[in-house]
């Protein structure tokens, strides 16, 4: 039994899979200039704040669409038209950002960005932002 294919053609595809290891969709940075130059071309992309609402009210970037991060999975349907888009996601420092992108990767989501800096650096390199909705 010690040397049959079936043990063999296991034995393989066990290693095979230990060495491949699980598929992971890692969101990439894209920087504050990057994500500037996309806003600016005719390029499609979903901009997707994950902090609270009265964070959002307060000041974004413009055209995000806001979804906290506590809300994301409930509020999936949202986005059911985009798990082929590019989507970039930020908070205010990248905490709530990373959570998102795991809920959305478990989901089924592709084209994962982080905007590198998030919120803080955007309004600390004075980018314009608008205010409530």
């Amino acid at each position: 039994m010690k040397n049959s294919p079936v043990i063999k053609y296991i034995s393989m595809m066990l290693l095979a899979v230990a060495l491949i290891g699980p598929t992971q969709v890692t969101a990439k940075d894209i920087s504050q200039v990057q994500l500037l130059q996309v806003m600016q071309s005719d390029q499609q992309v979903i901009l997707l704040d994950v902090r609270t609402v009265e964070e959002f009210l307060s000041g974004h970037i413009a055209d995000a669409v806001n979804i906290p991060h506590k809300e994301l999975e409930a509020r999936l349907a949202e986005l059911s038209g985009a798990k082929n888009s590019q989507i970039v996601i930020y908070c205010r420092s990248g905490r709530r950002a990373e959570i998102a992108k795991q809920v959305l990767v478990k989901n089924g989501f592709s084209q994962l960005d982080h905007l590198s800096g998030d919120f803080n650096e955007w309004t600390s390199s004075s980018l314009p932002i608008n205010k409530g909705k």
